[in-house]
């Protein structure tokens, strides 16, 4: 272990887990990434098929996976003009590794989920 990889078990603020886990700190943000899974998409395109984001939410969630790295933006030089938001290859592997996996597990695992949670709310505590 190099003295970096230890020097992250002491303060896992600076890790790569912690990287990677706040990658869904925010609720949109795996919704944002689903949704360009299968392809660019104008805003526009973007909000319809979400649904129930509005656009400053859009783009808080646009700017903040541009900045990370998982979204590109390209703008085509035409009138009027037309930008296009995609996943990079980065952003790509998230969607097709773990965020299939999580998909997979939700499934899988839902309702127990879901049950544990509706049990620990009606429990007083």
């Amino acid at each position: 272990m190099t003295d970096r990889e230890a020097h992250c078990y002491e303060l896992v603020a600076d890790c790569r887990l912690r990287a990677a886990t706040d990658l869904f700190a925010h609720t949109w943000d795996p919704v944002v990434l689903a949704a360009l899974r299968t392809g660019p998409r104008r805003r526009r395109a973007l909000r319809t098929e979400i649904g129930g984001i509005s656009d400053k939410v859009l783009t808080d969630t646009l700017h903040r996976l541009l900045a990370v790295g998982l979204v590109d933006r390209h703008a085509h030089a035409e009138a009027p003009p037309r930008v296009e938001y995609g996943l990079t290859s980065l952003g790509q592997s998230l969607v097709e590794g773990p965020m299939t996996a999580l998909g997979r597990w939700a499934v899988e695992h839902g309702d127990e989920l879901l049950e544990a949670q509706e049990s620990a709310a009606r429990t007083p505590g």
